[in-house]
């Protein structure tokens, strides 16, 4: 079964963060290298939070993550700038959806508590996110068996060709 069990430094983000503050449309023009264009990840938001990124860390942010159009880029642009998971309140629908197409890791839960730079360990099979920092456990939402398949497979595409069929486990 797919466990994170990963620690990382926290991201923080507001509410409301949309697929053009995650990778501008102006970027997304200018290559199609994943690991290129996400050197401008969240660049409108904070100009300084790519250059803090480190492997492993994690995106953090309020209601409604990912919200507006549906480009497949922005959840790929985040998983190439190294980001390990979003942890946020919510997420957009069809960024949710891509996500997980896509293999990056989504966690809902309560993120008042979390602040920048706060040391994070985050297990999707328990649904529990320890701060590290702060020492406390935030419960937040079991990802479904099937999902967890397809993100330790790397996504939709990788685990159809290892599987060669969607199957839920109930």
């Amino acid at each position: 079964m797919f466990n994170l069990n990963k620690f990382g430094a926290a991201h923080k983000l507001g509410d409301n963060i949309n697929t053009d503050y995650i990778i501008p449309a102006k970027r997304k023009r200018d290559s199609l290298d994943m690991k290129e264009i996400s050197r401008y990840l969240l660049e409108d938001v904070d100009p300084t939070l790519r250059s803090r990124i480190k492997e492993g860390d994690f995106l953090v942010a309020g209601w409604n993550f990912g919200c507006g159009s549906s480009r497949e880029v922005a959840p790929r642009v985040i998983i190439n700038a190294g980001i390990k998971a979003v942890i946020a309140k919510s997420f957009g629908r069809i960024f949710y959806r891509n996500a997980i197409s896509t293999g990056l890791v989504l966690f809902e839960c309560d993120t008042t508590d979390i602040d920048e730079s706060d040391e994070l360990d985050l297990d999707l099979k328990t649904g529990q996110l320890t701060n590290i920092t702060k020492s406390r456990i935030i419960k937040g939402t079991p990802l479904p068996t099937i999902m967890l398949d397809i993100l330790e497979s790397g996504g939709l595409v990788k685990y159809l060709e290892k599987e060669g069929t969607i199957s839920v486990k109930r």
